[in-house]
């Protein structure tokens, strides 16, 4: 899931957030199990409907926040065009590519307290055991925020890049994109335990 919140209101973010993720979990299935190129290419066709059907403000912002996929999509081409599989690499891309699109198309038209209430739901097995849940309801919700963050970190050190020197930006990225992130963490984790920390105390029964 990369992107968080749809620029426009589209009708589907009046639909139960069970129910979009259990959609997903079904076509991801499905596409898994099929293996032929033209199951691929007609999801990726319906993929394309939705995208466009709430306007070109939505297609444009969900676009833009799929560019991330672009790496890897060149990287198994490249690899199964060297195998010689690239009919077999088309379909890994094309299935890569829809389901991650379906996914950040759940995040785009779901809350994320929707999000966290149904993770907190699913869970409900799990405490009844005696598990605690706390930290895995605290930490999805985290990485679903602070993956867009990170990604348009990443694009301004990218500008800040390109407009002092003629290279492309590469690995040099790397390590100042990892003290950003550290920073970052550094930062949630100083206001959560000004907030008591994520884990609450034991009960005394």
């Amino acid at each position: 899931m990369i992107s968080l919140t749809s620029p426009v209101r589209t009708r589907a973010q009046d639909w139960p957030a069970g129910a979009k993720l259990a959609a997903l979990c079904l076509v991801s299935t499905g596409l898994f199990l099929a293996r032929g190129l033209p199951v691929q290419l007609g999801a990726l066709a319906v993929v394309a409907v939705l995208y466009a059907l709430p306007g070109p403000v939505f297609l444009r912002a969900g676009l833009r926040s799929l560019r991330v996929v672009l790496p890897f999509v060149v990287v198994l081409l490249v690899w199964h065009g060297v195998l010689g599989d690239l009919r077999g690499g088309l379909v890994v891309v094309l299935r890569m590519v829809v389901l991650v699109a379906l996914a950040n198309l759940v995040t785009m038209t779901t809350a994320l307290e929707e999000l966290v209430d149904l993770l907190s739901w699913l869970l409900t097995p799990l405490r009844r055991l005696g598990l605690r849940t706390q930290p895995l309801e605290l930490a999805i919700p985290l990485v679903l925020r602070f993956t867009p963050v990170l990604v348009a970190r990443a694009g301004r050190l990218a500008e800040a890049w390109r407009a002092r020197s003629r290279r492309r930006p590469g690995w040099q990225l790397i390590l100042p994109m990892t003290l950003l992130a550290l920073d970052d963490a550094d930062h949630v984790g100083e206001a959560l335990r000004a907030r008591g920390g994520a884990l609450p105390p034991l009960d005394d029964d």
